[in-house]
């Protein structure tokens, strides 16, 4: 039973195989290009055997009528015959002179109309193959107007059959003493030459085939030994892209393909003496910075507990003790806050971080984050409000990194809102969640905005921080959302505020598809939201 099944993935597989094999590519274009070529000079082989062997049997046709003709012409010049019984002997001579003088006995006859009436004159006679309209007007035309010239026509002729061959129709005139001009017509068939060209042509046709297959059969051996070795120098690159710097190309003979080896194996080398020379490089500076932020607790520690006995006591200090002891409790809580962010993204780029996970809702971690953020925006004349459609129902999130998340986005959004309404949007699909924190504020240029998770960057040095950020808060909070197999994406224009999007699954390690949130905004451009705050059930 024929499996109809792998008969219609056919295409599918030659597709495929045209787009990842380079020796079937090679060998199929090949063979393309050497079919067109046999193909042409096929065609013109055989129009050039065809064209010479008709040209050739229509030289020998044209001999033998003019010879037959002449042969029939000499009898009835010596004939004396005066009367009808006489003449058709003279007749019968005659077309049997034309018959033995052309080997043929397609012989026509026909008095040529004009003359005067004869008594004597023989009546026309004609072979029924020839009655058949294959002797044409044309052809009698030329005949009747022209009698010392000879002309021809080719004919299909019918056979007993019922079918046709190609021939050679050759008309002449000959002239009967006291009879008239006779129009004679000797049909000479090609049959031959049609199965000689036939039997060329299927040879040629057969010749064609064999030589296709060998050609085909030559290229693709010799495409494997070029294909081999690229073949075997792209999966070495695949596997020195994954990581394995250990892996080479053979070095086989000294042929191109073996410089290639040996010049690819020596990148290799340089390039795995590289990247360990980096990565020693790597590990030593997040050994210094995981050092550094290690001892330097113990003296901050004695740091924070001195300047605490001095910010609770800065009320019976005069004006400037107690303003400085005031900048110490703020510098010293910054500088704590800097150390945990030095170690926390130290710990990103040694790979050392582990998530908890734990069945969490987007909606409460956000609400907690506005609630704790309240004052501070409260401060800075700035309105919080929540748009959440979806994101109730948990998600498989860490709630600590998530809320991390939060509070640095919504804190960053405070600090460049300039007193106008923040909203915070939530809404869920079957296989994601998603956070847009939208400002309104002074907004970024499309340059600044690429840059916004570099590490200590400022899209403007000299503003004043408000809350005391280290520059490496939108950077963790990346981190943060990659590790869940999340992203977030920021969308600012100068005037019309930021959105930054969080994206997260619903199940770690699941692809999240697209997001639940469009971005840009649907408000992009407006100046001012209107108020709203809704929740409602999850997006299913």
């Amino acid at each position: 039973m024929v499996d109809w099944r792998s008969w219609r993935s056919w295409p599918q597989r030659v597709g495929r195989a045209w787009r990842e094999s380079l020796q079937f590519r090679t060998v199929l274009i090949s063979l393309g290009l050497s079919s067109v070529a046999i193909l042409l000079t096929g065609l013109y082989l055989s129009v050039s055997i065809s064209n010479n062997l008709f040209q050739a049997r229509l030289d020998q046709v044209l001999g033998e009528s003019s010879r037959a003709v002449a042969s029939a012409q000499q009898l009835v010049d010596a004939s004396d015959a005066t009367d009808r019984a006489a003449m058709l002997s003279v007749m019968n001579s005659a077309r049997n002179a034309l018959s033995a003088g052309s080997s043929n006995r397609l012989v026509a006859g026909f008095r040529v109309p004009g003359q005067e009436p004869s008594a004597i004159a023989p009546l026309d006679f004609v072979p029924s193959t020839l009655r058949t309209g294959v002797i044409t007007p044309e052809l009698q035309q030329q005949v009747r107007a022209n009698g010392d010239e000879q002309f021809w026509q080719s004919v299909s002729l019918p056979t007993p059959e019922g079918g046709s061959v190609p021939g050679i129709v050759v008309g002449s005139q000959l002239v009967l003493p006291t009879a008239g001009r006779y129009e004679i017509y000797i049909a000479y068939s090609l049959a031959d030459a049609e199965q000689t060209l036939g039997f060329v042509q299927q040879t040629a046709g057969v010749a064609a085939v064999a030589l296709l297959l060998l050609m085909g059969a030559v290229t693709w051996v010799v495409v494997r030994f070029v294909v081999t070795p690229i073949r075997v120098a792209a999966e070495v690159s695949q596997r020195l892209a994954a990581g394995e710097l250990e892996v080479r190309i053979p070095e086989k003979g000294e042929d191109v393909i073996a410089t290639l080896a040996r010049s690819f194996n020596g990148m290799a080398d340089s390039l795995q003496a590289q990247i360990q020379k980096l990565a020693d490089l790597s590990e030593v500076q997040q050994r210094f910075v995981s050092d550094v932020s290690h001892e330097l607790r113990t003296p901050l520690t004695t740091i924070r507990l001195a300047g605490d006995v001095l910010y609770d006591q800065r009320g019976t200090f005069p004006p400037a003790t107690e303003r400085t002891a005031e900048l110490l409790h703020t510098q010293v809580q910054r500088f704590e806050l800097l150390l945990s962010d030095l170690l926390e993204i130290s710990r990103y780029d040694a790979g050392s971080v582990a998530l908890d996970l734990e069945p969490t809702s987007l909606v409460h971690i956000v609400e907690e984050s506005m609630e704790s953020m309240s004052r501070l925006a409260a401060q800075n004349g700035t309105e919080l409000s929540l748009v959440a459609p979806g994101g109730h129902l948990p998600a498989e999130l860490d709630p600590r990194r998530i809320r991390r998340i939060v509070n640095n986005l919504l804190g960053n959004a405070i600090e460049h809102s300039e007193g106008k309404p923040i909203v915070l949007f939530v809404d869920s699909t079957a296989t994601a969640v998603a956070l847009t924190v939208r400002d309104y504020g002074i907004g970024m240029k499309k340059e600044e905005a690429a840059r916004v998770f570099d590490r200590f960057w400022r899209a403007d040095p000299s503003r004043k921080r408000t809350i005391g950020g280290t520059g490496l808060g939108l950077p963790i909070s990346l981190e943060d959302a990659l590790v869940h197999g999340g992203t977030i994406d920021v969308w600012s224009a100068p005037g019309a505020g930021s959105a930054f999007r969080v994206t997260l699954p619903r199940v770690h390690g699941r692809p999240m598809g697209e997001s639940p949130l469009p971005l840009p905004p649907e408000d992009a451009g407006h100046s001012r939201p209107e108020p709203a705050r809704t929740e409602e059930g999850d997006t299913p």
